[in-house]
């Protein structure tokens, strides 16, 4: 869930080829189920569950815009946790970016819904998804954009592989590091 309560400022992460990818298994009864034909309207939930858009609304009309052209590529990209009845309970996406002429491996649009976080969901679903991208693309270098208000996540992928980046970035995104250096390390409780 998104802590709105704190500044925000945006945070660029990368993991780096050959960086070590722990185990994280799912909890008994969980399992990974990949993006079929309608799966959209999960995503769209469980992004609204967390905070990302206002609306299920608005979340499916930016999946629709964003992704459904691509179709082909969600289906062995866009990555769920299923709960025991098989309901999608937390998504995340691996995916690419352009830097210019560069092509760029990304992570986009993790989130675990509320009621399911705290169970070892989110680490198990970023680790499958690094997984998956190395399988697509080869060990290369991940980034992703996130920002202050996911410290909670941002303590998730240090544990994944991820570091903070003090000045690169990818795509169009702007590296706030600076001022979410402070933020991050108060509310982490460590040094970055």
């Amino acid at each position: 869930m998104l802590d709105k309560s704190i500044p925000y400022f945006n945070v660029i992460m990368k993991r780096p080829a050959g960086a070590f990818l722990p185990q994280f298994a799912l909890p008994v009864g969980y399992s990974f189920g990949w993006y079929t034909e309608g799966m959209e309207l999960q995503w769209a939930a469980i992004e609204t569950s967390v905070g990302e858009f206002d609306s299920d609304e608005e979340s499916l009309s930016y999946f629709q815009k964003e992704y459904l052209l691509h179709s082909n590529e969600l289906k062995k990209r866009l990555l769920f946790v299923l709960n025991p009845e098989g309901e999608a309970v937390g998504t995340i996406t691996g995916w690419w970016n352009l830097t210019g002429e560069r092509r760029d491996l990304a992570i986009h649009w993790f989130a675990v819904h509320p009621e399911y976080q705290g169970a070892g969901l989110g680490k198990a679903l970023v680790a499958e998804c690094i997984r998956n991208l190395m399988n697509l693309e080869g060990d290369k270098d991940i980034y992703l954009h996130t920002q202050t208000w996911s410290y909670k996540a941002i303590a998730l992928y240090l544990k994944t592989g991820f570091k903070i980046e003090v000045k690169d970035t990818f795509a169009h995104y702007q590296n706030d590091y600076e001022s979410a250096l402070p933020i991050l390390q108060d509310l982490l409780n460590r040094k970055l």
